[in-house]
């Protein structure tokens, strides 16, 4: 495959700035995306300054409002303003944010001579003025301009790029003109992609680059009359020692009114809900009767290393017809799933992937609850005449992962409950799509939500959410209260963006209804559920590690991509487009032209910058009980640069700070979603011995090289 590498000059230089990544300096965003110059106005002869723009600590991994908007604070870091007096009839200088069309404005505060935080902003492009006002108090801005700057997103702007370049692919006969160029035109292979990705409906490509094909063959499980029809998921409630036959098979399914051929686990979709007692251990039994070697991993369960189901790492992949057998030991209460790990692109977004429910010996681990909801979210590409098959030889969608354009809960396109007035549900979620990150909130009828655990413990510190932002493979545990009568719409709203045009826009998508009646809920639980609890057990659990808080980075990883021969005109059209890079591509509104790139010309990476090593090539070694800091840094840099959940297998982590901003709500996880130029860190706890994969969990982009083992002893 080829490849673009760094000159020489350009990889020294990486090194020296990567060198400064890992010593003491604090994380900081993207300047380029989020540092705002500010330039004095007209006839402001002194004054200058800069607003970088960082997002407060969330319970999430992002931290977004209920309409997907990025929130921001505001620092300020100003020289060389003069006295507001001299300016005129005025005593203070405010600062305020707005859009480029100057509507609405938001007062952000006073200020002054140096540094100065405020909040708080959630416009998609943002203005900053600073103006000299009569006094800090005012309302409404009415004073003198002193200085002003726009943010990146101000540098989108509409373009017809796609459509000339439509129309030079188009008067060359086709993407085959192109030297070299192994892809094909719909013509060039009639009905090989009987089935293609739609347009999205709010933006317009041109026909000519519908015209592309992915350079690899397309796969679907056959449709044979015997395959059984899906059974929804069962609730298996094991105890330690007991025993399970898991079989990965094809299955049938009817969606929109057509029987298409998916994959289940035991003829489930989802597969078993599987419920153990904290302590517990299983033995599972795996027979593959997919077409694809695979195997097991139980995600976020800290298990022995040789059962962890990494191919090629842990064990050798299961082959069609083999069997493997797992025990299955279950140190930690919390939420889990399971789901294959090699072809995950095809074989989980096929329907392969179940819950592990881990619950604690303790009582009132949790607060009391009217009753429990177990989902799992996900979305499924679906075209004219069914579902989008995927590649074969490698993955599709290998830049932006697979988005689908039908969100399923608990393998359904529609999930409908009831509930009491007053009811606590308490929600255990987990997102097993492919790439697509999920805004979750409730519309209609009034809910309050709290947020309790995530991955694998309670929360430090319980907090009120109004939105929950969970990125692929992360799992939230929700308490919500439905408190008035109606219904309950549960809802993903985002703001997507439609890059030919440079215009932002929501998608609200519903994912299910919660009819509640007018009953009041028995027992009523409101005196607990308006309580957010303080976990002394998690708290002394992180105080043993808390002193490590300050230590130096360990270790860097940054996340990169080296792209190939990928179709024309994908190429110029990323590089027109890299002007600006949002921090989450919440939806795809580009899919066919996503789908054409694809695993042979797409490498991503994660490099640590100390000593130029990417994925496999990295050496690190540790030793029980050590505490490790990691920095993440996502290189906005980078030809499609995109989010990325990353996690880490076998261990736990503490997210410390995002953008050199602390994290205030410490929780133990094993995923962490890292924006585009953003810097995380976190703080891993090894304690336990193997070998280990850190990857990110888009599931293209793990089967495009973005993988590392590390090694505890």
């Amino acid at each position: 495959m080829a490849r673009h590498r760094l000159p020489r000059i350009t990889f020294l230089l990486a090194l020296l700035w990567t060198s400064a990544v890992q010593s003491d300096q604090p994380a900081s965003p993207d300047a380029d995306l989020y540092r705002i110059e500010l330039l004095p106005a007209a006839d402001i002869t002194s004054g200058s300054g800069t607003a970088q723009l960082l997002a407060p600590s969330s319970p999430f991994g992002v931290a977004v409002s209920p309409a997907g908007e990025h929130l921001y604070d505001v620092l300020f870091e100003l020289r060389g303003l003069p006295d507001a007096r001299s300016l005129g009839p005025y005593a203070a200088f405010v600062a305020w944010a707005t859009t480029p069309q100057l509507n609405p404005v938001v007062k952000l505060g006073e200020v002054r001579n140096g540094s100065t935080k405020l909040g708080r902003v959630s416009f998609d492009r943002i203005l900053i003025l600073i103006t000299a006002e009569r006094s800090a108090s005012v309302s409404e801005r009415s004073g003198r301009l002193v200085l002003r700057g726009t943010s990146a997103g101000v540098r989108m702007q509409p373009h017809d790029l796609a459509f000339l370049l439509a129309g030079f692919l188009d008067n060359a006969g086709g993407p085959s003109a192109s030297a070299g160029h192994a892809h094909h035109s719909a013509t060039d292979a009639p009905g090989e992609w009987a089935t293609t990705p739609p347009m999205h409906p709010e933006v317009t490509m041109p026909p000519a680059l519908m015209t592309l094909r992915p350079d690899v063959s397309p796969y679907a499980p056959a449709a044979t009359g015997d395959i059984p029809f899906a059974r929804p998921r069962e609730l298996l409630r094991l105890r330690d020692g007991d025993t399970l036959n898991l079989t990965a098979a094809p299955v049938r399914r009817v969606l929109f009114g057509r029987t298409v051929t998916m994959l289940g686990f035991n003829g489930q979709y989802p597969g078993p809900l599987i419920q153990v007692a904290e302590g517990s251990t299983i033995v599972v039994t795996f027979m593959n009767q997919t077409d694809f070697p695979t195997a097991v991993h139980w995600h976020g369960v800290r298990l022995e290393n040789r059962f962890d189901g990494a191919p090629h790492v842990t064990q050798d992949p299961v082959p069609p017809n083999g069997t493997f057998e797992y025990r299955v030991h279950f140190r930690d209460a919390g939420l889990y799933w399971y789901h294959p790990h090699h072809r995950e692109d095809v074989l989980q977004d096929l329907g392969l992937y179940g819950n592990l429910l881990v619950r604690s010996r303790d009582p009132s681990f949790f607060a009391p609850a009217n009753r429990e909801e177990v989902l799992m979210l996900d979305d499924l590409l679906v075209g004219d005449t069914g579902l989008v098959g995927h590649g074969r030889e490698a993955p599709t969608h290998a830049l932006m992962g697979r988005f689908g354009n039908v969100l399923l809960v608990n393998g359904e396109p529609r999930w409908d409950a009831r509930a009491a007035r007053g009811e606590v549900v308490r929600l255990f979620l987990t997102n097993v799509s492919s790439t697509r990150v999920f805004n979750l909130s409730f519309q209609g009828a009034r809910t309050r939500m709290k947020v309790v655990a995530s991955d694998l413990s309670r929360f430090e510190r319980e907090s009120w959410v109004d939105n929950i932002t969970i990125a692929p493979a992360e799992r939230f545990v929700v308490d919500a209260r439905f408190e008035e009568a109606g219904e309950a719409s549960l809802v993903n709203r985002v703001r997507s963006i439609d890059h030919v045009m440079a215009r932002f826009f929501e998608e609200t998508q519903t994912l299910g209804v919660v009819r509640v009646g007018s009953d009041r809920a028995q027992p009523d639980h409101r005196s607990t559920f308006e309580r957010l609890r303080r976990n002394v057990e998690v708290t002394a659990d992180i105080d043993r590690v808390r002193p490590q808080f300050a230590r130096p980075v360990d270790h860097a990883l940054t996340i990169m991509l080296e792209t190939g021969d990928l179709p024309f005109p994908l190429t110029p059209l990323m590089k027109f487009e890299s002007v600006y890079r949002h921090p989450v591509e919440w939806t795809g509104t580009m899919p066919e032209m996503d789908w054409v790139a694809t695993g042979r010309a797409t490498h991503w990476i994660l490099r640590e910058p100390s000593t130029g090593r990417d994925n496999m090539d990295i050496k690190w070694r540790f030793a029980v009980g050590q505490v490790v800091k990691l920095r993440l840094v996502n290189d906005r840099n980078a030809m499609h640069a995109m989010q990325h959940p990353i996690h880490i297998h076998g261990q736990r982590f503490l997210v410390l700070s995002v953008n050199g901003v602390p994290n205030e709500h410490l929780v133990w996880k094993d995923t962490v979603l890292v924006p585009t130029g953003f810097t995380t860190d976190v703080l891993l706890e090894l304690s336990n011995p193997g070998k280990w994969m850190l990857h990110c969990h888009v599931a293209e982009h793990l089967q495009a090289g973005m993988m590392a083992v590390f090694e505890v002893t």
